[in-house]
């Protein structure tokens, strides 16, 4: 595949529109759509639907093309910077907003790692439960649940991962023995506040047993896993924070098992901010090397 339709393709995947994606690459609007029909017969595959309304949104296969061919643009990046020697030491500050427990349990680690390459630079790291505003200049690079869906922002999926039912031993010795979804209905179980839910994709018992009796409820996730550790109930749980853990127990492993998706994006901008980006890519490319902890594998 020509590597220039590739790139073309990733910037009109990541701002939905063809106009943007020419500015920002510093072309013609013509060129682009003509690069991207190219790669589109190329390969035989329709990669966006098209609305004047809504912009260019990725098809199934576009989105496919977009997984594999990111991390391969990250690390084209990293051998430029390298050979050129544009890796260079970085200064100033960065403000990283994302959801609790993936900024305490994966990307704290990473971000370890980034800053003894650049020492230099200040990380701050804001794992929060609630959404993170970037119009408000709440941080520079958000991590979130769901893509945002208008403003001017330089956005990509950063990864998928899985959610499953855990509990402690303990729970599971002084209650009725689960072997099957239709067995929970006897147990009790620990989840969001309805009412301050943030994102309806964290309403994850509704799509596993209805009528859940919940005894315990809390906005972080954190103080879930704490709750769960005390044998308070069964939560769902992301398995890259409950997995790792042997005093937690899988419930149901080869029935339940729940899929998210985390967005990375920030403003267009930052994009001229060298630290930014460079930080982007590294994220892109470590998250990805580690898929199997955030798939519970």
């Amino acid at each position: 595949m020509d590597w220039d339709n590739l790139r073309y393709f990733l910037e009109v995947a990541r701002c939905q529109r063809i106009s943007l994606a020419a500015q920002r690459l510093g072309v013609q609007h013509s060129t682009v759509a003509r690069r991207i029909q190219a790669l589109e017969q190329e390969l035989g595959l329709r990669l966006f639907h098209k609305s004047t309304v809504s912009g260019y949104s990725l098809t199934s296969e576009g989105l496919n093309l977009q997984q594999r061919m990111e991390p391969v643009e990250s690390r084209l990046l990293a051998a430029r910077d390298a050979i050129t020697g544009k890796a260079r030491p970085l200064t100033g500050k960065l403000r990283l907003g994302c959801t609790e427990a993936f900024g305490s349990y994966v990307l704290t680690p990473l971000l370890s790692i980034f800053q003894t390459q650049y020492p230099e630079l200040t990380l701050e790291l804001l794992p929060v439960p609630r959404p993170i505003s970037l119009s408000r200049r709440d941080a520079d690079l958000a991590i979130a649940l769901e893509r945002p869906q208008r403003g001017p922002y330089w956005c990509t999926r950063l990864a998928d991962y899985s959610l499953r039912l855990y509990a402690h031993q303990d729970y599971l010795n002084a209650h009725p023995p689960i072997e099957s979804v239709q067995d929970l209905s006897q147990h009790r179980f620990i989840a969001y506040v309805d009412d301050l839910v943030f994102s309806d994709s964290l309403r994850y018992l509704e799509e596993i047993v209805r009528s859940a009796a919940v005894r315990f409820r809390s906005t972080s996730v954190i103080a879930q896993y704490q709750a769960t550790l005390q044998g308070q109930g069964i939560a769902v749980l992301p398995c890259f924070l409950a997995k790792t853990d042997p005093r937690l127990r899988c419930v149901l492993p080869d029935q339940v098992e729940l899929r998210r998706r985390f967005w990375m994006f920030c403003h267009e901008e930052q994009r001229q901010n060298p630290s930014l980006t460079r930080l982007w890519h590294f994220l892109k490319q470590s998250v990805e090397e580690r898929q199997d902890l955030l798939d519970g594998v």
